[in-house]
């Protein structure tokens, strides 16, 4: 296995680092390493909620709205 040295790392982070650990019952390399992994593995089979949207609703075509003309935002109220 491979280690590695962060330098440089904020005295707030590492509190912040050593807190998260205590709460979750790990040392704070093991909550390191858990952090790590988070970060950077991504779920195989990951939709966007846009896209699954779409699929489900692209079978009736699409459709124009008639929208109304914008007016002008009225003038906020004065408290003078």
């Amino acid at each position: 296995m491979a280690s590695i040295t962060i330098r440089n790392l904020e005295d707030d982070v590492k509190t912040a680092l050593r807190v998260r650990a205590a709460n979750n019952g790990r040392s704070m390399e093991e909550e390191a390493r858990q952090i790590l992994k988070t970060a950077i593995s991504k779920p195989e089979n990951r939709v966007k909620l846009g896209d699954s949207i779409h699929r489900r609703f692209a079978v009736f075509g699409g459709f124009d709205l008639d929208l109304p003309e914008r007016e002008p935002m009225p003038e906020p109220p004065r408290f003078d």
